[in-house]
């Protein structure tokens, strides 16, 4: 995401609510962690079951702080349900205890791993998606036993308040997911405060201040920080279904969508005719505000003058506008524009455009492909297009993105269990699945001496002949 928060260096106002508001989730923690595992589903899945009773409130919500179409908001609100429901259920699966083989060599030890949870959470949210994208981290630290406080995007503050304001109504008081609002300064304050990690959604730019807040007191951080992603059409692909789903990736939500497609890269000998179909499938895309628009408006005013430079950038340097071009941006709206042809070194590919804007070039090779997808700074997700389906894993392996999709966009993103995050300038760290819960608990291990051996090596009254029988038994064990 291209918007860019300044940190400031100081406290003030907003630090002197982000410390109250932390100080009351430290609180609450104990108390949140003494439930269990059992205890924290019941309430996660309470929680889940009265956000989809009064979804129509949250959709509604969403559509006022966004300006998304009502089917954008469905489908978010669709998310939120399917990623909370399996984060209260699997938690005490993936973080429970869980026995370790402590080797042959320590054979008379027994060993157990737990994931104990850190304490306090910090969660920056975005506004593109601002109930959907926060939901994962504050529902995988609540489940691991911390407890929360969120700082919704200053874009879309009510949204935030109501998710916490609905557990609320589940879990009494004292709360364990704090809301606290503000810009920069109110991000800048939690990143500094006494919070035990961070998780930031936002712009490559924001994310290196978000770190170097962090870095003032050592904590730890996972980093999402947008993507330029990119569609890998092989020659064997199916070009309609193909067209149908680069059209959608790139324009759904306005392409205000962190794993949103930008770039095609198409093999030569299908590249007109996976156009023509790109453009007759983007043609009829409305725009506006009305119950039959398939595109929302662009939420900061500021994007729009980012979307129209790319455009008339791309153009300058020899691109061809396929649909749309510089007149495709009324504010507060961008309406489908497809470029051809496009410079890779023109910021329409170098760059995050955010917005309904898609860049389809073609390649002599599918290795052409692979080679430009990856040569940009970002590495979140990707597509790729193949009927040669152990074909089209093997493209999707060679590809530098934290998640990719096989004959799909964005598939990835609708399954709860599969760890969301990227490479590069699109972050690192994951949200989502097991490596999601993981992320915001402490890996502890505890070993128990069952009996004593017959050798004691850690002892400084060993026997002379104790380490020559150990490396002997090192030898035969491991030397051949």
């Amino acid at each position: 995401m291209t918007t860019v928060s300044d940190f400031p260096a100081a406290a003030g106002p907003e630090a002197d609510g982000v410390d109250a508001a932390v100080a009351a989730a430290r609180s609450a923690q104990p108390g949140w962690d003494a439930l269990g595992f059992a205890g924290r589903r019941k309430v996660l899945q309470a929680w889940c079951t009265l956000i989809l009773r009064r979804s129509d409130e949250l959709i509604s919500l969403i559509r006022a702080e966004t300006g998304k179409t009502a089917d954008d908001a469905r489908l978010e609100v669709v998310l939120v349900a399917h990623h909370l429901r399996w984060t209260a259920t699997h938690a005490a699966r993936v973080l429970g205890r869980r026995r370790v083989s402590p080797g042959l060599l320590m054979f008379n030890h027994s060993v157990e791993v737990t994931h104990r949870p850190l304490g306090v959470v910090g969660v920056i949210g975005p506004w593109n998606y601002p109930a959907f994208i926060p939901v994962g981290p504050v529902s995988a630290a609540l489940a691991a036993g911390n407890t929360v406080v969120l700082k919704p995007s200053e874009q879309t503050p009510k949204t935030g308040e109501w998710l916490a304001a609905t557990l609320a109504e589940v879990t009494g008081a004292p709360r364990v997911l704090h809301v606290v609002q503000g810009d920069g300064a109110a991000g800048a304050a939690l990143c500094r405060a006494a919070v035990d990690k961070v998780s930031f959604t936002g712009s490559s730019a924001t994310g290196r201040r978000v770190m170097a807040a962090c870095a003032e007191n050592l904590t730890p951080v996972v980093i999402e920080g947008g993507g330029k992603d990119a569609m890998v059409v092989a020659a064997d692909a199916d070009l309609d279904a193909a067209a149908d789903a680069a059209v959608w990736a790139a324009m759904t939500n306005a392409g205000q969508t962190c794993v949103g497609l930008e770039r095609v890269y198409v093999v030569g000998a299908v590249a007109d005719r996976f156009l023509d179909l790109v453009a007759e499938r983007t043609a009829g895309l409305r725009v506006g505000d009305g119950a039959d628009a398939d595109l929302g408006r662009i939420v900061l005013p500021k994007q729009l003058d980012v979307i129209a430079a790319h455009v008339r950038d791309a153009l300058a340097r020899g691109a061809r506008a396929v649909v749309g071009g510089p007149h495709s941006i009324t504010p507060p709206y961008a309406a489908p524009v497809v470029l051809a042809d496009v410079p890779e070194d023109s910021a329409a590919v170098t760059e995050e455009t955010f917005g309904p804007v898609l860049v389809v070039n073609r390649v002599a090779t599918v290795d052409e492909a692979v080679a430009r997808a990856n040569a940009g700074s970002y590495g979140l997700g990707a597509a790729v297009f193949s009927r040669d389906r152990d074909g089209g894993r093997s493209i999707a392996a060679r590809l530098r993105a934290g998640m990719v999709s096989v004959n799909a966009v964005i598939a990835f993103a609708g399954m709860p269990a599969v760890p969301f995050g990227g490479v590069g300038d699109s972050g690192f760290g994951r949200v989502h699945g097991p490596e999601g819960l993981r992320e915001f608990t402490r890996t502890q291990a505890i070993t128990s001496q069952r009996f004593r051996p017959l050798m004691h090596p850690t002892s400084f009254r060993r026997g002379p002949r104790t380490m020559p029988t150990l490396v002997r038994m090192v030898r035969t064990l491991y030397g051949r």
